[in-house]
């Protein structure tokens, strides 16, 4: 994981998030846009390690501008400095407090363009003319507009950073004007963008911590309308390696739907929690000839295992739905009888 002071905002919730662990974290997300829940939680899906000293510093940032946030609406601004400067060091302080006043600000011009990926909005303006550009590389974070002139042509960068330079004030009404044009040229692309790294994950996480009634209505109510969809939600919602949160009992019942054939493919790869569960829920003879059949099959293709684990997934399904066994799950604690 990079050093602190580069991650990007979303990268830094996602952390925030982890840190805080799940139930602090759900109470929080779910006040969110739907767009940045689903841009954090790709962040989430994505990140594997995090070293102990950058959540210590992700979780004393946030602290300090919940803090800063306290002491502006107690006593203002300057009121908030002072105090700040006190606890954090004056340099500190003035940082939590740009960063305060940028998130709350209520109207940023150019807020579609902070959004889009740089590489999409190059595609977009590269043919405007060059105080258009400048104009706009005015309002975007720092690393996103240095993106941005590093790809233009050799020939429009140095027209592009000495307007940039030279810019000292332009009328609100061609600074909207240019907005409404480029807002009307982006919104397809990030509403894409949206929808493609976070749809399925979002509602699978929210189904997650819901009680088993709202869910079950819910994934009905799908099928109807996309069976499809509905199947690749349910799926996820139970991925093979959550074997290990079902009790022995579920896991015996499972076993005798599994071919052994499926199950040695599936346990191939897998953590060795999950081969273990399986294992101590198996006799002794056929834990070794599951065992052996695992070591005869040799290597395999990850594609080939996940299709095994999946249909093993789908058959954990089919049990939870007919109430032939429990899947430990969040929200109210609802029971299938």
């Amino acid at each position: 994981m990079t050093k602190e002071g580069k991650l990007t905002g979303i990268q830094k919730a996602a952390i925030l998030f982890i840190t805080l662990g799940p139930e602090a974290s759900s109470a929080i997300i779910k006040r969110l846009p739907e767009s940045e829940i689903q841009k954090i939680t790709y962040e989430i899906a994505n990140i594997t390690t995090v070293s102990s000293d950058i959540r210590k510093e992700i979780l004393d940032e946030f602290l300090a501008m919940n803090q800063a946030r306290d002491y502006i609406k107690e006593g203002g601004l300057d009121y908030a400095k002072v105090l700040l400067g006190k606890a954090l060091g004056q340099q500190k302080a003035q940082e939590i407090l740009e960063k305060v006043s940028e998130a709350t600000q209520q109207y940023r011009p150019f807020a579609i363009a902070r959004r889009a990926d740089a590489h999409q909005l190059i595609n977009v303006i590269a043919n405007e003319h060059p105080q258009t550009i400048a104009l706009i590389l005015c309002y975007l974070q720092s690393d996103k507009a240095a993106q941005v002139i590093a790809e233009l042509p050799e020939d429009l960068q140095s027209d592009v950073a000495y307007r940039l330079a030279t810019m000292s004030s332009t009328s609100p009404m061609v600074v909207k004007e240019i907005e409404k044009v480029l807002e009307s040229k982006l919104s397809s692309v990030v509403r894409t963008e949206t929808t493609v790294i976070g749809g399925l994950q979002t509602i699978v996480d929210i189904l997650n911590q819901v009680d088993r009634t709202t869910e079950k209505n819910i994934t009905e109510g799908l099928e109807r309308e996309d069976a499809e969809l509905a199947d690749k939600i349910k799926s996820s919602m139970f991925v093979f390696e959550d074997i290990i949160l079902l009790d022995d009992v579920a896991i015996q019942r499972v076993l005798r739907e599994v071919d052994n054939k499926e199950l040695a493919l599936a346990l191939k790869g897998c953590s060795e929690e999950v081969a273990n569960a399986i294992f101590k829920n198996q006799s002794k003879r056929a834990a070794a000839s599951l065992k052996e059949d695992m070591e005869y099959l040799g290597p395999v293709r990850i594609t080939d295992v996940e299709k095994a684990q999946q249909k093993i997934v789908s058959i954990i399904r089919r049990l939870d739905d007919a109430g032939e066994i429990i899947i430990s799950r969040g929200g109210e604690d609802a029971i299938i009888v």
